[in-house]
């Protein structure tokens, strides 16, 4: 007898259907085949299969099995096919029937992986898999009891999420009442604890301006300065002041934790924007995503959110040079002879550096011990092109003790976000959709949205010949003028604008 069950297949951050067809012939020896271009974890679903079945009181069929998962040139991955092809042999070998009051089983999407003792376990990738249900117009979705409201985020769809596969075949059998798990109640504006906050920092003023200035136009900023000062203090506080995720981007980064395996079993959704800060030792597969089964990388994992790259110079310049290009496109496409594989990856970096290898360089208190050749030296590993994707150029001085020791009434990373919101509100008003934020224009979005005065243009004129500005640091100034003017709350950019908008950039460029 033949039996046919839907499942899923995630390829990158896509799910694409799989229907797992499942043949027992009373002819030829007892054998058990699963064919269909699946990996070692799926040839070895044979054993866990057969032993749930022993522990759960089914009768495991002693004929020829085929299990074929369609289409057969896809590549599968992973135990989640272990509770389809276990319905697909119950169904196939009579012990349980086709019931659409219950289960239709041509309108249900099946997932799950098995332990021994006919337990569903937990598996990764569930919300791309649970979106491709709604669009592929299935109502219903099967999966392991701890996916359960990962699934239920999706608006339209049930989900039944069993403990155990006994306890799936019962309700299969009218033994026990159909539950769907209910849909969590989600307010991503009530998510926001962070461990630093704003109020924590005292002194650094000009770099908590820049800073604000870097979240509200999505900037890329680089600090700066001797051990000690605050640049990773300053960074880790920088989600702080973001604005809350909106649910549509909620459902991206929650996708890309489901299929890296980093999301909690406590939590259904993602609600605070992702903050990644990978070690120096960190390869560029590391960082770009790939291996042999394509995985997102740190800057796919720091999607809407902030990549900081802490000690920027100590990374190996192959894994500074491969970011060039998603800093500029803003995703990432990991092409290998199997296929393609597009990976999002649109993240404001933060970087941080000391002026020299020992860290005192320029600092008045005490004295750089590097040679002239270790210094520069440290200064190359850092290229051109990579600064020139970098919009805010700061450095960042030691704290004045006094500040240290004075209790100062300092402003709080949640008064902060109330200006940066109110500027994100005006960019959305300015793009319709098309864009978020002024970091993402291109030339025809710059041309129309940087309204310069008479004044701001003679400005700009002037500091292209002077500090030598290359085309892609041209643009980048008057993206980052047009973000100060939001903040302003001006529609047209004055000169003072621009002019802070260089000082962020002379010091790189000279």
């Amino acid at each position: 007898m033949l039996a046919k069950i839907l499942s899923a297949a995630n390829i990158g951050l896509d799910a694409n259907l799989v229907t797992c067809e499942v043949d027992i012939s009373q002819q030829g020896l007892p054998s058990f085949t699963i064919v269909g271009l699946g990996d070692r974890a799926v040839e070895e679903s044979k054993e866990r299969v057969r032993a749930a079945f022993r522990n759960s009181g089914a009768d495991f069929p002693l004929h020829r099995i085929t299990v074929n998962l369609a289409p057969a040139d896809m590549p599968k991955e992973g135990p989640a096919y272990d509770l389809p092809i276990a319905l697909g042999l119950l169904l196939a070998s009579g012990q349980i029937n086709s019931n659409p009051e219950k289960l239709d089983f041509s309108s249900t999407l099946i997932v799950g992986e098995l332990s021994l003792d006919g337990a569903l376990r937990k598996i990764n990738g569930v919300l791309p898999l649970a979106i491709l249900a709604k669009n592929s117009g299935i109502k219903r979705m099967v999966v392991p009891k701890e996916n359960g409201d990962e699934a239920a985020i999706i608006d339209g769809l049930e989900v039944l999420a069993p403990e155990f596969l006994q306890q799936l075949v019962r309700i299969l059998l009218g033994q026990e009442n159909l539950e769907f798990v209910s849909k969590p109640v989600l307010n991503l504006e009530d998510n926001l604890n962070y461990e630093y906050d704003f109020s924590q920092i005292k002194g650094q003023e000009q770099a908590k301006r820049a800073l604000e200035i870097s979240a509200a136009g999505g900037h890329n900023i680089l600090l700066k300065g001797p051990p000690g000062a605050g640049k990773t203090m300053l960074a880790r506080s920088f989600p702080s002041i973001l604005p809350p995720l909106t649910f549509n981007e909620a459902i991206e980064v929650t996708k890309i934790y489901s299929i890296a395996g980093l999301l909690e079993s406590n939590r259904s959704l993602i609600t605070t924007r992702p903050f990644r800060s990978p070690h120096h030792s960190a390869s560029y597969v590391g960082l770009l995503g790939g291996g042999n089964s394509i995985r997102p990388g740190e800057i796919s994992l720091a999607h809407r959110g902030v990549l900081f790259l802490d000690e920027v110079a100590e990374f190996p310049r192959q894994s500074l040079e491969s970011l060039r290009q998603p800093l500029e496109d803003r995703h990432i496409t990991i092409s290998r002879a199997s296929g393609s594989v597009y990976l999002p990856a649109q993240f404001i970096l933060v970087a941080a550096q000391n002026p020299c290898p020992c860290g005192f360089l320029g600092d008045i208190k005490r004295n750089c011990s590097c040679m002239p050749g270790a210094i520069a030296k440290y200064k190359r590993k850092i290229s051109g092109p990579f600064l020139d994707r970098v919009d805010i150029y700061l450095e960042v001085p030691p704290v004045e003790v006094e500040k240290l020791s004075v209790d100062l009434k300092v402003e709080s990373s949640a008064e902060i976000r109330k200006r940066i919101v109110a500027a994100r509100k005006l960019q959305e008003k300015r793009f319709k959709g098309k864009i978020i934020t002024n970091s993402e224009m291109g030339n025809k979005e710059i041309k129309e949205c940087c309204t310069l005065t008479q004044e701001s243009l003679d400005l700009l004129k002037m500091a292209i010949s002077s500090l030598n500005l290359s085309a892609r640091g041209y643009h980048r100034v008057l993206k980052l003028s047009r973000t100060i003017a939001d903040l302003a709350g001006m529609e047209s950019i004055q000169a003072e604008h621009i002019a802070e908008a260089l000082q962020y950039r002379a010091r790189e460029e000279s």
